[in-house]
């Protein structure tokens, strides 16, 4: 066998493994790696595939995305607050306004995540506020590290200096411009006004697709909530370019220009509002000096019977709106809620709940009448006391010294308890049907519900009835509706609750003839005009239309009679304070008892709430006053001088000296 390159020839050897005719020819493909090849070809060009389609998309397709997005990263919008809108007098005063302000502001996003304790306390030492407090609100801001926390707002301008120039060690601060709320007459109209606020997670809830964002202020309560779409304007943005680390390296760039709000014209008057705060605190001295030192609060409405214009809606103790501009210090914030600020926050003209006393009589008066209890020129006795029930329970007159018959116009006048404890008893004989008449009335002029005055916040009294006594009390002696029950309630007193809003309705109703009318406090929305251009009105808030209450004229007439005659005749209750005022008035005072819980007093104490509601001038109504001094003993000593100082104001009349008297 010859072999090799010079062809020699060659033995076979058997040190060699015999030949495999599997691997006879291993330099051919076979069908099976044929195929195993394809298939690893085929994946990788799948692979190859893949990556260059997915490169060509983000190059070609989405290229510009991502370009936008990249440039994005060194851009940010910052929100620009728009100025609220103004409220304004029915004379055009200003109430509220703005003011220009510096805020420093906090970008969590923009903070180092080592170190924040460190940026925390620096910031907080410079602006002179709670580290621990600031500490708190960026950790709950870590969830929303692009909405700003405002630190303080308000800042000096050696504290905005120094944060300018040691911009380096305060990462994440900003200097902002804002608008703070401003109220030339600081207390004044307080709970009218209310004031505005950071939104709440609550209210953001409800309010996000109105719009509002987080950081927002929005209105928290009066005026300043319940009309404040139309105050808070549309906020504007504005854009900036940052580098790596947050800090700006171009020019403000507007994007959005900030709308102010529109202003808001209210139907009250200022001097007169001012006056009849005034006049709360003539009345509480009053009370102080008769003995009734527990005396620390009230309220007066002064309303026009005849439309439901408020003039004048006065609560005290009151506090001052700006405590709650800008950022809020927790020190003057927990001064309001201290126990012995008998808090201020209330408005008690519209939720503070009272028995009325006597200024309830013309309530049962006319509902008597109308249920052919009594008639209005009918002699009924009144007497030093009176028994009542099976177990002839004692009802006593305020003056002990008086015994005889009187007519509705005298018993009014005079204030004669047991003239109605006798109306009260006749509507309880009447049986199940009669106990409940006197309070159908009473709903019907107002009472046990809201009155619907535009900024709510109204809380709704009670007038007592047999089913509500069985629905609230578990024995069956308190479930009973007992003679003393309509006796008490004929005389204003035991469960039935009013605030001074729902007496001023009802006394409208009685001034104007017979109307009832819905108090209002807005009388439209305006846009201000430029220097030397008028403003523009763009909504008008038409008052509801007064409803007739049904009541008969002759009733209505015998009523009107007594509560003249309460301000003029000698026996008057109140005429020591009306009855030498040139201009007429009419009116009732009441004297209302009140389980009041007061330091160093046993539990169950019972203080008089002063009271009087009244009209003037007496034939031609144009005002309304319903005063309440808390505390303040007889009607006549305390809430009847408060309203004549309302009346000397509106009427621009002062009345000459009067002498009080200590009567109902």
């Amino acid at each position: 066998m010859s072999s090799g390159p010079y062809r020699e020839q060659r033995l076979a050897s058997d040190r060699f493994l015999p030949q495999d005719p599997h691997v006879r020819e291993p330099y051919r493909l076979t069908p099976q790696l044929a195929l195993r090849v394809g298939i690893l070809g085929a994946l990788a060009l799948l692979v190859f595939a893949v990556l260059f389609f997915r490169l060509w998309s983000l190059q070609v397709l989405s290229g510009t995305r991502y370009l936008d997005a990249a440039q994005n990263n060194q851009l940010r919008l910052v929100r620009v607050d728009a100025p609220r809108g103004p409220i304004l007098d029915a004379n055009g005063h200003v109430l509220v306004t703005n003011v220009a302000g510096t805020a420093v502001q906090l970008w969590v996003s923009d903070m180092p995540k080592r170190g924040r304790s460190a940026v925390v306390g620096r910031l907080a030492a410079v602006l002179q506020i709670s580290a621990g407090e600031l500490a708190r609100e960026v950790a709950a801001q870590a969830a929303d590290p692009l909405t700003p926390i405002i630190v303080k707002t308000s800042v000096p301008e050696d504290e905005v200096d120094y944060l300018y120039e040691h911009q380096a060690d305060f990462p994440g601060v900003k200097i902002a411009q804002t608008y703070l709320r401003d109220y030339p007459y600081q207390s004044l109209a307080a709970q009218i006004l209310g004031y505005v606020g950071e939104i709440s997670p609550t209210q953001l809830a409800q309010l996000r697709r109105q719009g509002y964002s987080p950081g927002d202020l929005v209105g928290q309560s009066g005026i300043e909530a319940t009309y404040d779409s139309y105050l808070r304007g549309r906020p504007g943005l504005d854009q900036l370019r940052v580098d790596s680390r947050g800090r700006v390296v171009s020019p403000v760039v507007p994007r959005q220009e900030a709308l102010p709000g529109y202003g808001l014209r209210l139907t009250v008057d200022v001097g007169l509002q001012r006056a009849a705060e005034r006049a709360l605190r003539y009345g509480i001295d009053l009370a102080h000096q008769g003995g009734h030192w527990a005396s620390n609060g009230g309220a007066i409405v002064a309303l026009d019977p005849n439309t439901g214009a408020m003039k004048a809606l006065a609560s005290y103790p009151t506090y001052k709106p700006s405590i709650f501009a800008g950022r809020v210090d927790p020190r003057k914030l927990a001064q309001l809620f201290a126990p012995n600020a008998n808090q201020p926050l209330i408005d008690r003209a519209t939720s503070g709940l009272y028995p009325p006393g006597s200024t309830w009589k013309p309530v049962t008066a006319l509902a008597g009448m109308e249920e052919h209890v009594f008639s209005a020129y009918q002699s009924i006795q009144c007497t030093p006391v009176a028994y009542y029930g099976l177990d002839r329970q004692k009802f006593t007159n305020w003056n002990p010294f008086v015994n005889q018959p009187m007519t509705l116009p005298v018993a009014l006048a005079q204030s004669c308890d047991t003239y109605f404890d006798e109306i009260g008893d006749r509507f309880y004989q009447r049986g199940p049907d009669g106990r409940t008449r006197m309070q159908l009335w009473a709903s019907r002029f107002g009472f046990g519900q809201p009155t619907g005055l535009d900024i709510g916040g109204e809380a709704s009294g009670l007038v007592p009835t047999p089913a509500w006594r069985k629905k609230t009390f578990k024995t069956a002696w308190d479930r009973a509706w007992n003679p003393g029950d309509s006796i008490q309630l004929a005389i204003g007193q035991k469960d039935v609750l009013v605030t001074p809003l729902q007496m001023a309705a009802f006394y409208s109703m009685l001034a104007n003839g017979g109307n009832l009318v819905t108090p209002y406090l807005v009388s439209d929305v305006e846009q201000p005009g430029g220097p030397g251009s008028p403003r523009v009105v763009l909504r008008r808030f038409a008052p509801p239309l007064p409803r007739p209450s049904g009541v008969d004229p002759t009733a209505l007439a015998a009523v009107r009679d007594g509560l003249y005659m309460g301000t003029h005749s000698v026996d008057g209750t109140s005429s020591g304070v009306f009855g030498s005022y040139s201009v007429p008035i009419s009116g009732k005072t009441g004297t209302a008892e009140k389980v009041v819980n007061l330091p160093g007093y046993p539990a169950g104490h019972v203080e008089d709430q002063s009271w009087w509601c009244g009209w003037g001038p007496s034939d031609r109504a144009k005002l309304v006053v319903c005063a309440l001094i808390e505390n303040g003993g007889h009607g006549s000593s305390a809430a009847a001088p408060a309203a004549l100082r309302v009346f000397e104001q509106y009427f621009h009349v002062k009345a000459p000296p009067g002498v009080l008297k200590v009567v109902d």
